[in-house]
């Protein structure tokens, strides 16, 4: 489905993804991990559309996508601080996406619902908690049924109600309609039901990209975070 091929990004003289070499298919949950400044975002964005990438570094179903836009329709982001205009209703913000997405049939109001978007509609979204921002957020990210969803920190800033209400729907989009999900975060419980494999990078390269189980069975623990951090010392003490 997405094919990445020596994928490196500088910003100005400083590098930041060195080379990064990933598959990604369809019906997997899959976890992008790392600390802060290790590259994930920028590989998102570049994922997006939104970094420029060359020739051959990214193919989404078999077709380059340097200087291509229509597979981004294929595509739901929600990114990790949603910038919207401050004046606008929710409701415009909704309308405006509709028809911008015009040739779209059907949509997915799963969250839409769920959280009780309609009842913001006469909001502006400046005056929106930033728990109601990620909830709008959330809703447009599936809005449009796409085939992949991106979603970069999407837990933060939701109550625990409401954290849930996303993590069912994630699962639901992966394992009932065969979806591809990307998400990062840095609460790793949160991706415990989610994620089937993680790819963990650092300073800008993948220090290793593995199965949920394999790690399971390499650590011999249960919880996503006690995984990372056995398998992150042994590789420590083998160095």
């Amino acid at each position: 489905m997405i094919l990445i091929n020596q994928l490196k990004k500088n910003f100005g003289r400083q590098e930041v993804l060195k080379g990064i070499d990933l598959h990604f298919s369809a019906g997997e949950g899959l976890a992008l991990i790392g600390p802060n400044g290790s590259g994930k975002t920028t590989l998102i964005k570049c994922l997006l559309g939104l970094n420029t990438v060359q020739p051959g570094q990214i193919q989404y179903n078999g077709a380059d996508i340097y200087q291509q836009s229509a597979y981004r329709k294929s595509m739901g982001y929600m990114p990790q601080i949603s910038r919207f205009p401050e004046q606008m209703k929710v409701k415009d913000l909704f309308v405006l996406m509709k028809s911008i997405r015009s040739d779209q049939t059907g949509y997915d109001l799963d969250l839409f619902e769920a959280f009780e978007i309609e009842s913001l509609y006469e909001k502006k979204m400046g005056f929106l908690s930033g728990g109601m921002r990620q909830k709008v957020s959330a809703a447009l990210a599936f809005l449009f049924r796409p085939d992949v969803l991106v979603l970069d920190e999407p837990t933060a800033g939701l109550d625990p109600v409401s954290n849930e209400v996303v993590k069912e729907k994630l699962q639901k989009t992966i394992h009932e309609e065969n979806k591809l999900v990307l998400i990062t975060s840095h609460v790793l419980n949160d991706l415990d039901d989610i994620a089937s494999r993680l790819v963990y990078l650092v300073e800008g390269k993948v220090l290793f990209d593995k199965p949920l189980a394999d790690l399971q069975a390499e650590t011999s623990e249960n919880r996503l975070n006690a995984m990372i951090a056995k398998f992150l010392r042994k590789q420590l003490n083998h160095g």
